[in-house]
């Protein structure tokens, strides 16, 4: 749903580079207020939240507002349609929510609204409940009365830059400006490093994953960097190299199994540059978003949206499947174990609070390292079947075999875990181990044909 602001910049300045057109200038109070109005932090790859950076700003526009200007680089904005009115007033549409809008300076823009709210009479009690940009539009809402009251009065100027089209009757020029805007914000968030995760997922290179994953899952995931997700998406992506490994890739893309758990970046640099690959998806009109057209590859991703669940499941069964398989999962030294009655500083081996796993959180008793789990969740890649029509498909229910046959396999796998000397980083960072659990897996599975 397009938005349509009329803002006054003071000083406005222009310049134009290929396709751009850049005005900037300062804001004055009632053009910030307009725009708290209209935008939200949609098109920024990074969301806004209190912290030092913003209690900075704040004193400074409290302390020293005539030096604010040049102390801040102030926020930038996008708009694929404009038009120049008189007294330096400029008419900006934003067409698109998710790529157009506030860019960059979630921060500034989060910090002067809420030194606004506070010169309008906001309390430091209602304030402090101002922590991220969700809170802070609700209470700008609540109090617009009373921000209005004040505006002729504010002593303010935010700095500002507004990137349009550099010739809006050209379409191609308006086209190839849209496509820019994704480059463009990543770009002029690396003060703070942008995630390859945020960015591949402003590009839509998750969307097929997510809409495989089980909702109450993909809503709790930081797709995007700073949203609260109680989930890195870096864990998802990561366990998707299971199931993706069985395929041949463009380019020989891989992962090297231990990859998964030791080092999850590499497996989000990988999944991005595989999403992205032109032989794997398409540019959407606008050329800033890709729609994935691999009917492989997207098969993978259904199968990998099971993971976390499967996870969840060797997580909660591991300890008893170890004891039944001949070992003494509590006297490993890297797990603890839930017994409130036994907690004491002298033996931290004991948990007050019940643990729970990961990305479901059920309630378990142990802990269970993920160097132990990694490994065994690979192994699973010995049920996954490569069909004729080159599509994915599990040989057999996943967690019905974890179910039937955990015990099975471990009698096997336990023997990874002994050979790394019951440490986790050693068992999580061998490749060994994950081809010993993929062969135990196998030979269960062989057994029962």
């Amino acid at each position: 749903m397009s938005k349509t602001i009329i803002l006054k910049i003071d000083q406005c300045g222009e310049q134009i580079y290929g396709p751009v057109r850049k005005f900037i200038g300062l804001l004055p109070p009632k053009s910030f207020n307009h725009l708290i109005d209209v935008i939200d932090l949609s098109a920024n790859p990074r969301l806004a939240n209190k912290g030092s950076v913003t209690e900075d700003i704040e004193k400074s526009l409290t302390e020293t507002p005539e030096l604010f200007p040049a102390k801040t680089k102030g926020i930038l904005l996008a708009a694929s349609g404009f038009k120049a009115l008189e007294r330096q007033r400029f008419q900006f549409e934003f067409d698109d929510p998710d790529t157009e809008g506030l860019l960059d300076g979630g921060h500034n823009a989060l910090a002067t609204g809420r030194f606004v709210l506070k010169e309008a009479g906001v309390s430091q009690k209602d304030l402090k409940q101002v922590r991220d940009w969700e809170s802070f539009a609700s209470a700008w809402k609540t109090h617009r009365q009373a921000v209005a009251a004040v505006e002729d009065n504010l002593d303010l100027a935010i700095p500002v830059e507004i990137q349009v089209p550099s010739d809006m009757k050209d379409s191609d020029v308006v086209n190839e400006f849209k496509a820019s805007l994704l480059e463009i914000g990543a770009a002029r968030n690396n003060n703070v490093q942008l995630s390859d995760a945020t960015k591949a997922n402003k590009m839509g290179l998750y969307d097929c994953l997510k809409q495989y994953l089980p909702r109450d899952l993909a809503e709790v995931i930081e797709w995007k960097a700073n949203d609260g997700g109680r989930i890195k998406a870096q864990d998802i992506l990561a366990l998707s190299w299971i199931p993706l490994s069985k395929l041949e890739l463009p380019d020989g893309l891989r992962v090297n199994p231990n990859q998964i758990y030791r080092n999850k970046g590499v497996c989000v640099a990988a999944f991005n540059k595989l999403l992205g690959h032109k032989q794997v998806s398409d540019e959407v009109q606008g050329g800033y978003e890709r729609k994935l057209n691999h009917p492989a590859i997207e098969s993978a991703l259904k199968i990998a949206s099971d993971f976390p669940d499967l996870y969840d499941q060797i997580h909660a069964g591991f300890p008893d499947a170890y004891n039944r398989a001949g070992g003494s999962f509590g006297k490993i030294s890297a797990v603890k174990m839930y017994d409130s009655d036994r907690v004491s500083e002298r033996n931290p081996k004991y948990l007050k609070e019940r643990p729970t796993t990961p990305f479901f959180q059920r309630e378990v008793d142990y802990t269970c390292p993920d160097g132990f789990i990694v490994p065994f969740a690979y192994g699973l890649r010995a049920l996954i079947n490569l069909r004729d029509d080159g599509l994915l498909e599990w040989k057999r229910d996943p967690r019905d075999f974890l179910a039937k046959r955990y015990v099975d396999v471990m009698k096997s796998y336990r023997l990874a875990i002994e050979l790394g000397q019951w440490d986790p980083q050693k068992v999580g960072k061998n490749i060994g181990a994950y081809e010993f659990a993929e062969s135990a897996i196998s030979a269960v599975v062989t057994r029962l044909k």
